[in-house]
């Protein structure tokens, strides 16, 4: 069963760098602290309404925790202070203005694409960690 008082990870679901970033953080979420949705999926797209955010436009990273979004950088580097690993010392990029940590999300995020590949339809989980994600 899906449970909003994890914090939720909202994904680009056809992008390979984008998955391969989820697959990793599963692995390096020892607590099982976070659950995972696509931005295009009917749960994505519903959390995107209600704050506002595009609908059509799946080029951020998002994390939903307790009823508060965060975006690009400030999301990633909310996500790597909470795994295990030398990953979480990432955080300390939070020092740096958003707008230049953004700048740099921007590029990777614009070129997710061309660099990693992209998939014809969104990644679906095994039934093991199927519990994991909202539909």
């Amino acid at each position: 069963m899906n449970d909003l008082s994890h914090p939720v990870i909202l994904f680009d679901g056809i992008c390979n760098l984008c998955n391969a970033s989820v697959q990793y953080v599963i692995k390096h979420d020892k607590k099982k602290l976070f659950r995972f949705a696509s931005l295009q999926s009917s749960f994505g797209e519903s959390v995107l309404k209600q704050y506002n955010l595009p609908v059509n436009t799946f080029n951020s990273f998002i994390l939903l925790i307790d009823n508060k979004i965060y975006t690009r950088s400030t999301a990633a580097l909310l996500v790597a202070k909470k795994l295990s690993g030398l990953i979480k010392l990432l955080y300390g990029f939070i020092i740096i203005p958003r707008f230049i940590r953004d700048f740099v999300y921007d590029i990777i995020a614009k070129n997710r694409y061309k660099w990693f590949g992209k998939k014809e339809a969104c990644w679906v989980p095994t039934p093991e960690l199927k519990s994991l994600f909202f539909g």
